[in-house]
């Protein structure tokens, strides 16, 4: 609205993101700077305005983009190699949307490549830092965004989230990310890694800021059949006296102390607020994980098979045949975990396991949605951690694709569910690092929970 009102430019914001872009630059947030473009359609903007023109609700505002949405701005190399040289021939929904209401995309974040990933470290182009100690892990899969609005390079980025690649990101550095409901908004052009559960959405600093966002992106897409009608003009539930359930058994043993008194904290405040807080128990939740972690795979082994070094992407040189072709470009174009998952993934879509390993986990997959279903009967919002501890340092799970496979627990049920769940800043441990609340409402309560993140977000501490 600055800009709009001519208390300030919008030359002079994309200027002042592009300075801190560069005062940050050891934190390895961005992948390529789109500097030169953002500058000329500020100053298109401020031309506009100076004409007495019609301007949109975020005229002049910059913002980051996770480098898997496609845009004829820059490469989309989606953090690999694969893509390295990638020039994209379309632009995604979510980035003309956002360019037809005057937000000007300065950079590309980085990400664990292809998005697969829980910390950023899995990148062609190296780790992203957290923005709070330098020897931890941004989260993943979108650290660069999370870290590019906690560090206030942007007022708001995009991010992907299929397991809670927002969520997780969002809790380590202190900012609000959403997933919202699954198909809330457009998924065309954007780089797919698991489809069932991919879902666009942003980080920003507040509830509020986050709702103008999702705003402005959700709604029905023709290019992308599971997008939704736009529920987000739909009235939330009322502040007033809802029904939240702490979900116990993310509360046990196994989660570290300082991150279980954070959402503590969280629960006195909601009370005083005249919320009820109950504890619930899910037995369900303890297969998410494994539910996740089958039908997630099979779907990025189907997803990626599209990269064969003949189409497009990267392309082995010194090659024989056929197959050497295929073998060494996915080989020179995929990262370690890329390859970990396109193996699990065929191997539970393999004629012999099909039926044990993927068919099994669809219908386990169906109990954990009834699950949620029976709950929300009883219950507005659910109330867990985001994740078990908070960031983690760099390289301390990189052998380990078990325990950083456990970092996703918390996060993967509602992703699952195709239901919204959000992360809030809960508080900050002894060590300064922060822990993110995570906040979980049925199918289309979106702006429910982001109503109750507001009120958490205004009260005294």
């Amino acid at each position: 609205m600055k800009v709009a009102n001519k208390t300030t430019k919008a030359v002079d914001l994309v200027q002042a993101a592009l300075s801190k872009i560069e005062e940050y630059k050891y934190y390895n947030i961005f992948i390529s700077i789109n500097a030169d473009s953002a500058l000329q359609q500020a100053a298109k903007i401020d031309q506009r305005i100076a004409n007495g023109e019609k301007v949109g609700k975020l005229a002049g505002v910059p913002y980051a983009l996770k480098d898997n949405f496609l845009s004829r701005e820059g490469k989309t190399t989606a953090a690999s190699r694969m893509l390295k040289d990638f020039a994209a021939p379309i632009t995604a929904t979510a980035v003309k949307k956002l360019e037809e209401e005057g937000a000007i995309m300065i950079g590309r974040t980085n990400l664990d490549a292809f998005a697969h990933g829980s910390s950023t470290e899995n990148s062609y182009f190296g780790p992203t830092l957290n923005s709070q100690d330098q020897t931890r892990v941004a989260g993943g899969s979108s650290g660069g965004s999370a870290v590019a609005v906690a560090l206030g390079i942007v007022p708001f980025a995009l991010g992907s989230d299929t397991g809670g690649s927002i969520r997780q990101p969002a809790s380590y550095n202190g900012v609000v990310g959403i997933k919202p409901t699954f198909g809330t908004v457009s998924r065309y052009g954007v780089v797919a890694m698991a489809s069932s559960t991919d879902t666009i959405g942003c980080f920003a600093n507040t509830a509020t800021d986050t709702d103008l966002v999702m705003s402005i992106l959700s709604g029905q897409d023709p290019k992308d059949p599971t997008s939704l009608s736009n529920f987000w003009q739909n009235k939330p539930k009322p502040d007033q006296s809802l029904r939240i359930g702490l979900i116990s058994d993310f509360m046990a043993e196994g989660v570290d102390p300082e991150v279980k008194d954070c959402i503590n904290h969280c629960v006195s405040k909601w009370q005083k607020n005249g919320h009820t807080v109950e504890n619930i128990s899910m037995p369900i939740l303890k297969y998410g994980l494994a539910i996740y972690y089958i039908v997630q795979t099979a779907e990025v082994a189907s997803n990626l098979s599209r990269y064969d070094g003949v189409r497009y992407g990267h392309r082995a040189q010194d090659i024989t045949n056929l197959n050497e072709l295929y073998g060494k470009s996915r080989d020179e174009g995929f990262m370690t975990e890329n390859n970990r998952r396109i193996m699990i993934g065929n191997f539970v879509l393999s004629s012999g396991f099909f039926d044990a390993y993927y068919l099994k986990a669809q219908k386990a997959r169906t109990l954990l949605i009834n699950a949620y279903n029976d709950v929300f009967k009883k219950f507005d919002v659910l109330l867990c951690p985001v994740a078990p501890s908070p960031a983690f340092k760099i390289g301390e799970n990189v052998n380990d694709p078990l325990a950083m496979y456990l970092e996703d627990a918390m996060s993967v049920p509602p992703s699952m569910a195709g239901l919204p769940a959000i992360s809030i800043p809960a508080g900050t441990t002894k060590a300064g690092l922060t822990v993110g609340a995570q906040l979980i409402g049925a199918r289309q309560s979106d702006r429910t929970l982001l109503n109750l993140a507001s009120e958490l977000a205004k009260e005294p501490n």
